[in-house]
C-alpha cells in the first residue's frame, strides 16, 4: 500500500494514491524451487511403490501433483489483481486491475459527499466501505483485517483534509 501528498496530472493536489495488491507469500522462483521438491519427492516415492508392487498408488501421487499446479496457478493469477485509491479535492476514485487487462474505474465520486464507513473493526470481517447516497462499495478487500482498519483511518484522514481544501475559507 502507498500512499502520498502529491499533484496529479491536471495539477490537483492528491491526498491518496494507494496501490493495494494481495500478499504474495511465495516467489515465483519458490514456485518453482518448491514445485521441484515435490516432483523430486514423488518420483522417489513412485519408484519405491513401484518396486514393492502397489502400481495404482503412483497414479494418485501424480493427480496429486496435478492438483496442487492448478492450485498454485489459480493463486498466482489472483495474485496480479490491484485495488487503486485516488482521493483529490474534486473526487474519490478505485479503480480495480484484473490479472491481465486494463484499469477500470468502478467509483467516482465527489469528495465533498463521500463518507468512510469501517465495519466490524478489529475483527476478521473488518470491511473498509465508501458510501455516497445508498451507493456502497468496499475496498482493501485483499488486506489483513489490521490492515485494513489502518488503511480505513487513512482513506477517512485524506478525505477530511482534501474536503478542507476545497472548502477553505
Amino acid at each position: 500500500m502507498a500512499a502520498m501528498s502529491s499533484a496529479d496530472a491536471s495539477g490537483a493536489h492528491v491526498y491518496m494514491d494507494a496501490l493495494l495488491t494481495p500478499n504474495r507469500s511465495l516467489s515465483r522462483r519458490g514456485l518453482w524451487l518448491l514445485m521441484g521438491v515435490l516432483v523430486v519427492y514423488n518420483l522417489l516415492v513412485m519408484v519405491f511403490l513401484l518396486a514393492i508392487g502397489a502400481f495404482p498408488v503412483p497414479i494418485f501421487l501424480g493427480l496429486d501433483f496435478v492438483g496442487l499446479a492448478i492450485a498454485f496457478r489459480v493463486s498466482n493469477r489472483r495474485a496480479g489483481r490491484a485495488e487503486r485509491v485516488h482521493v483529490t479535492a474534486d473526487r474519490v476514485q478505485v479503480s480495480h486491475r484484473p490479472s491481465k487487462g486494463r484499469e477500470q474505474t468502478v467509483w467516482n465520486s465527489p469528495t465533498a459527499f463521500t463518507r468512510v464507513l469501517v465495519e466490524q473493526a478489529g475483527e476478521h470481517d473488518a470491511r473498509v466501505r465508501l458510501r455516497l447516497s445508498n451507493r456502497m462499495l468496499s475496498v482493501g478487500g485483499s488486506l489483513s483485517p489490521e490492515e485494513r482498519c489502518s488503511f480505513g483511518e487513512a482513506l477517512e484522514r485524506a478525505i477530511r483534509n482534501a474536503r478542507s481544501e476545497r472548502y477553505a475559507s
